[in-house]
């Protein structure tokens, strides 16, 4: 329990903080899952698109590293790539 009010506020900011990124990193894995899931390169193509620009505003936001958004951009891309027509 909180002894200050500045510790009781903090308490309740930490915890929006934790859903609100618990939530972004939901949307994350389930955005990478979409690519893998792609079995045409068209359709791989158009689930990739959406899954960089989730990386990117989850790196942004500092839930993960732009590095690490980075590297798997990379790696769906290269994923994709291989898909067949």
């Amino acid at each position: 329990m909180p002894h200050h009010k500045s510790a009781a506020k903090r308490v309740v900011t930490n915890e929006k903080s934790r859903q609100r990124n618990i939530a972004a990193t939901s949307r994350l894995r389930s955005a990478v899952k979409a690519v893998r899931a792609a079995t045409t390169k068209t359709a791989g193509e158009a689930a990739l698109k959406q899954t960089v620009a989730v990386l990117d505003r989850t790196a942004s936001k500092g839930i993960i590293k732009r590095e690490t958004a980075s590297r798997q951009k990379s790696r769906l891309a290269k994923f994709v790539a291989k898909l067949s027509a």
